[in-house]
C-alpha cells in the first residue's frame, strides 16, 4: 500500500511494511524522499515524522546534487577505473581464455574472450569488485565483532543505487556496495564499522551517534571523505 504526502514542495511516497520502525530515505540522483512505514502507523503521525526532519532531508537533497558523479564508462583502453581509492588506466586484452583481471603498478588488464561487448568487460568488472570486497571484510569483522561484541550472521556484497551499506538487526544480515572496492580502504572499514554499530542500535538516534564515537572517534570525517568521493554514473529507475 502506498501513499502520497504532499509538503508544499516536497513530495513524499510512503511505503507500508511489516516492520517496526519508520525508516526515512532521501534517494540519488536527484532527493526523492521515501518512507517505509510499519502498516499501523497513521498517516498524520508520518507527516509530522517527515516535517520534523525538513532541514535533514534539505541537506541530503543539496548534499546529492552537488554530488560529483562518474562518467559513463565505456571500457576502451586507457580509460580510469579505481582500486582501493589508486587510479589504473585499463587494459582490454580479447584472449580466447577464462575472463580474468590483474593489475600492474599503473594498468588494471582485462582479459576477455574475444568478441566481448561492453556489458561482458562490465560484468567481469564487478564481479572482480565484489571479490575485491568479500576479500576485504573478513579482517575487518574479525578485528570490530570482537571490539564491538556483536556478530553479523551473514554479509552480503551486491550493486546497491543508494546506499553504501545497510544492516537488518533482526536478522543479523549486512550489505556491503561493491563500489566500496574503488574507494579508499578506510571509507570500507567506516561502513562495516556502522553497519556493525546497529547491531546493537538500529536506528541513528544518540545513543548510535555516542556508539560511533566512542569505537571510531574519527568517523563523521571518513563519512564526509566517502560522501564527496564521486559515485558510479546510474540510469536511475524507481
Amino acid at each position: 500500500m502506498r501513499d502520497v504526502l504532499d509538503l508544499g514542495e516536497l513530495h513524499v511516497e510512503v511505503t507500508r511494511k511489516a516492520i517496526k520502525h519508520v525508516h526515512l530515505s532521501v534517494l540519488p540522483p536527484d532527493g526523492k524522499v521515501r518512507v517505509a512505514a510499519p502498516q499501523s502507523t497513521p498517516l498524520e503521525t508520518i507527516r509530522l515524522f517527515v516535517i520534523s526532519k525538513l532541514a535533514w532531508i534539505k541537506s541530503q537533497q543539496r548534499k546529492l546534487q552537488t554530488q560529483e558523479r562518474e562518467t559513463p564508462r565505456e571500457f576502451l583502453n586507457k580509460e580510469s577505473h579505481y582500486l582501493w581509492g589508486k587510479r589504473y588506466l585499463l587494459d582490454i586484452r580479447f584472449v580466447d581464455a577464462a575472463p580474468a583481471i590483474s593489475l600492474t603498478p599503473r594498468k588494471l588488464q582485462l582479459q576477455v574472450r574475444p568478441g566481448a561487448d561492453q556489458t561482458k568487460c562490465e560484468e567481469v568488472l564487478d564481479g572482480w569488485y565484489r571479490q575485491q570486497v568479500r576479500d576485504a571484510v573478513p579482517p575487518l569483522l574479525a578485528k570490530w565483532e570482537s571490539l564491538l561484541g556483536v556478530r553479523a550472521n551473514k554479509i552480503f556484497v551486491q550493486r546497491m543505487k543508494t546506499k553504501w551499506g545497510s544492516c537488518t538487526a533482526g536478522s543479523g544480515y549486512i550489505r556491503l556496495n561493491t563500489d566500496l572496492a574503488k574507494k579508499p580502504p578506510e571509507c570500507l572499514e567506516y561502513i562495516v564499522v556502522h553497519e556493525l554499530v546497529h547491531l546493537l542500535e538500529p536506528t541513528h538516534n544518540e545513543r548510535f551517534v555516542r556508539l560511533m564515537d566512542l569505537y571510531l572517534p574519527h568517523w563523521q570525517h571518513l563519512r564526509a571523505q566517502l560522501n564527496n568521493l564521486p559515485v558510479r554514473h546510474e540510469d536511475w529507475h524507481y
